[in-house]
């Protein structure tokens, strides 16, 4: 039986400490929880990635076509890279991902869907900054192949386009931060991003600016934890 409260790892790093703990809720049948912290902020929880699945979904859904090149921006616990890897048209996966200790959890399946993603040859994982990245389209998210090119671009990192882990990461938010992730899209390649905010009408004018179509998706999911029903947003923009 596994311990009601565990600690898995501790890393620190730049933006605060870095924690990888296990909890089971009781009240939840016994039900074991992986949690990553930065700092005193929570940023993911096993418990809930509805909306994490729904981004991959979505995301590759409005592609059309076959063989897809994706990159995933923020590995977190791994679920918008599992969902993607479902998809049989997923040719090769990039997960980009700042801190070496969330790839190291994955690597060395301290989480639950570490072994997935470790098994599937498709899935290769990046250190490195992704905002840097996306702003520098001749050298690009893939280290081994600069200036390379992708069908899409999945990201969840920070918590919304206003409400950032890192204050740097704002100009990616903007008209010419976009314009430079499109420049690394095939024409007709997606761009999709989750966000725990409604929708944000001066995000959407700027992807609109640089995108063909814009469209938002309300998610909802349950809270066991507290018996409602939350929501996030889902933004689809495609060339």
């Amino acid at each position: 039986m596994s311990k009601l409260f565990e600690e898995l790892d501790f890393r620190e790093t730049p933006l605060g400490d870095l924690i990888l703990q296990r909890r089971k809720y009781l009240q939840l049948g016994g039900l074991d929880v992986y949690e990553v912290k930065l700092g005193d902020a929570y940023l993911m929880s096993s418990l809930f990635h509805v909306v994490e699945e729904a981004l991959a979904e979505l995301g590759l859904g409005a592609l059309e076509g076959t063989g897809f090149d994706v990159v995933v921006g923020g590995l977190g616990l791994g679920y918008t890279a599992v969902a993607a890897l479902k998809s049989k048209e997923v040719e090769s996966l990039l997960v980009v991902d700042a801190m070496e200790g969330v790839i190291d959890w994955h690597e060395k399946e301290l989480v639950p869907l570490g072994r997935r993603m470790n098994e599937d040859t498709r899935c290769r994982y990046v250190l490195g900054d992704f905002f840097a990245l996306a702003a520098d389209p001749e050298r690009g998210f893939d280290p081994l192949s600069p200036g390379r090119k992708f069908h899409a671009v999945l990201l969840d990192i920070d918590h919304s386009p206003r409400n950032l882990l890192a204050v740097e990461n704002a100009d990616f938010y903007r008209r010419e931060g976009l314009e430079k992730l499109a420049a690394q899209l095939y024409d007709g390649g997606v761009f999709a991003m989750w966000s725990d905010d409604p929708p944000d009408a001066r995000f959407i004018s700027d992807l609109e600016a640089v995108f063909r179509t814009v469209t938002t998706e309300i998610m909802p999911f349950p809270n066991p934890l507290l018996e409602t029903v939350s929501k996030s947003t889902v933004y689809i923009a495609c060339l």
